[in-house]
């Protein structure tokens, strides 16, 4: 089966409007009778849902240094299987990533690259005009692995400022494929992680549709599609992907808990596992007949005090812990913990399963990729394994058990520094503000 063209929608920075422009994009191909699929570069676990929402099918995220080429064209191939184009997104700057060897820095260019795409360059001329020409110039020199395909002018203030914009870029040679006027309806809530989910966003397919109208009223949709290339997807050998820690295994999920990569769990599905989601905010234990738990990342500091008052979830889940895996990622860390203090300062009693209290009141932000070694084997892995993964939150730990006997993995940095133990493990429960999203595809 021959692969869909694509574009990859990217900006010189974060804030510049690509988010709102990719999703109006996606619904406004889907009006047109368009099989379209959804893309994220990055570890960013909001956006995919969003996308899913516009386009009606499960969006997927690609990452340059967490995955390797062949993980990549494996999890991309199985999810724009059969459709027409592929809008995918950016994340942060075009080629914004660590420092690292080319190709593996987890910028959106490495996927733009990598994938044959071309890029679909957003920018907020909010704060000039002609110099959008050179903006532009300077990133199609930057890198020429990639293709400017065009220029969307966001945030334009008036007809007058749109003219000026579009002298700077006649002088690059780039096209302008669309203008938006600076519409702050347009945009999206957001909260301290980002955008608020897709499922507690009021009005979503308003929204959507809204998006779409407006996309279609500034962008030239036909010279858009007719600058996407076709989907390259490399023929590497994929890299093992998580293992699924159980056969039947019960997934939190709900407003506290659904930061899940959903190639990760596609992976676990594909390796003969069952997933079945309940619900902790709905008091609900974990189901009969699983033989693992996860209880992934979420805001579970915004439901803190309901979850304190759970107790079936809480009884249900200890007595699950005393002989069957149980691990708990990010927000699942926190909530297996003692206690989550709130922003408010109150303090609400958790599962105190693991040695850890953090809180939200005093709030730090902790952002960047990870390599975990395995101190000992879990559900994860075993003892010794490395794991690729991303790092996202806002908490802080006040207090915690530091001894190594106790910890989960040690951790280093994109760039190789030690960053020491992380997590805990104490019995059969084990947790981290680790989001795992890949083996490390070396031994």
């Amino acid at each position: 089966m021959r692969a869909p063209r694509g574009l990859l929608v990217a900006a010189p920075r974060s804030g510049s409007g690509k988010t709102t422009l990719a999703l109006g994009l996606q619904r406004a191909l889907v009006r047109r009778g368009l099989v379209v699929r959804g893309v994220k570069s990055g570890p960013d676990y909001i956006d995919p849902a969003f996308h899913a929402a516009a386009t009606g099918a499960p969006s997927v995220n690609a990452d340059s240094f967490a995955m390797s080429d062949g993980l990549i064209a494996s999890v991309v191939g199985e999810a724009v299987a059969g459709a027409d184009i592929v809008i995918a997104e950016g994340s942060m700057g075009l080629f914004d990533g660590i420092r690292g060897p080319r190709g593996r820095t987890g910028a959106s260019a490495d996927l733009a690259a990598l994938m044959g795409w071309p890029v679909l360059l957003v920018l907020d001329v909010s704060g000039h005009a002609q110099s959008a020409g050179a903006v532009a110039l300077g990133c199609r020199a930057f890198d020429e692995r990639i293709a400017i395909a065009g220029v969307i002018l966001n945030k334009v203030a008036s007809a007058r400022h749109r003219r000026l914009a579009e002298d700077g870029l006649s002088r690059t040679g780039i096209p302008v494929l669309g203008a938006l006027a600076r519409e702050a309806e347009l945009a999206l809530p957001e909260r301290h992680l980002g955008l608020v989910q897709a499922g507690e966003t009021a009005d979503l397919e308003a929204r959507i549709e809204r998006l779409a109208d407006t996309v279609e009223a500034g962008l030239d949709l036909d010279a858009v599609i007719a600058a996407a290339r076709e989907t390259v997807l490399p023929s590497a050998e994929p890299a093992a992907r998580l293992r699924p820690p159980g056969q039947r295994i019960a997934l939190a999920q709900d407003a506290a808990f659904s930061f899940v990569y959903p190639h990760v769990i596609a992976g676990w599905r594909a390796a003969g596992a069952e997933i079945v989601p309940f619900s902790p905010l709905a008091d609900e234990k974990p189901p009969e007949g699983c033989d693992a738990l996860w209880l992934p990342g979420g805001y579970p500091e915004l439901h803190a005090g309901r979850l304190s008052a759970c107790e079936v979830f809480r009884a249900g889940t200890r007595a699950f812990a005393r002989d069957k895996p149980v691990h708990g990622e990010c927000g699942g860390y926190m909530t297996l913990g003692r206690a989550i203090e709130d922003a408010d300062g109150i303090v609400h009693p958790m599962l105190g399963l693991l040695p850890v209290e953090t809180s939200f009141a005093k709030r730090r932000m902790n952002l960047g990729y990870r390599v975990a070694t395995l101190l000992a084997d879990g559900p994860l892995g075993r003892a010794g394994e490395r794991l690729v993964g991303h790092e996202f939150h806002y908490a802080a730990i006040t207090w915690r058990d530091d001894s190594r006997e106790h910890a989960f993995a040690t951790h280093r940095d994109a760039e190789g520094a030690d960053l020491g133990p992380a997590g805990h493990r104490v019995g059969r429960v084990s947790g981290t503000f680790f989001h795992a999203i890949a083996a490390h595809p070396s031994p």
